[in-house]
């Protein structure tokens, strides 16, 4: 009888998306040869595709960092996620796995190359703080925060603008997230010091090249 029909689920008619997964061997290939991409980092970053109705192994692609998307507080579902979110997408384009053949479009540039300070560079920074309140960062490539070009946020020191006060210490030390290249906002300070050089020794421990 038509009453005993069921509704037809409009989810089951969407087109069924592949979440993100590292970059196709193709692809990571055409990364490294046309774009200069470190074999490193094109192993780290994300895809997302989405196959061609012309059924010949013919893919759309999207590349992202997905530590950029936690940064901004994205969830990077699928291919279609990425619409309200350009300002994610790295590298656009198509690839077609049978003739092996890759066509992508750098959306936007990423700073892949950053510094990486000594231990006597970072305390030397820190020292150079003259004002109250005043404050250096560093990327980090472990941590609590996220984001930056070296995927962990930041850690910032800051002069004391309560220094000399009762049971004050001279700098605190924060965690924060990045998002194009700049601190978001201070999080809970994680401990604070009078001693420049411990805060630039605990600071190296994280500052370094990104772990892949």
């Amino acid at each position: 009888m038509f009453w005993d029909k069921k509704p037809v689920n409009e989810e089951s008619k969407k087109e069924k998306l592949p979440k993100p997964q590292t970059i196709p061997t193709l692809v990571q290939k055409h990364l490294i040869s046309e774009w200069k991409v470190g074999p490193e980092l094109a192993k780290l970053l994300k895809a997302v595709l989405r196959e061609n109705s012309n059924g010949e192994k013919t893919f759309h692609i999207r590349i992202f960092d997905e530590s950029e998307a936690s940064a901004r507080k994205v969830q990077v579902r699928n291919y279609t996620s990425l619409d309200e979110h350009p300002d994610l997408i790295i590298y656009e384009g198509q690839f077609n796995e049978r003739g092996k053949q890759v066509k992508l479009e750098e959306k936007k540039k990423a700073n892949w190359d950053t510094t990486i300070f000594t231990e006597a560079e970072i305390q030397q920074k820190i020292e150079a703080l003259n004002e109250p309140g005043s404050t250096v960062f560093f990327y980090m490539a472990r941590g609590s925060a996220i984001g930056g070009p070296l995927g962990m946020g930041a850690s910032v020191v800051e002069l004391n603008p309560n220094y000399p006060g009762k049971k004050q210490k001279k700098y605190n030390v924060y965690p924060t997230d990045v998002i194009d290249m700049q601190p978001v906002e201070k999080g809970l300070k994680l401990f604070d010091s009078d001693k420049p050089k411990d805060i630039a020794r605990w600071i190296k421990e994280g500052h370094h090249k990104r772990e892949y």
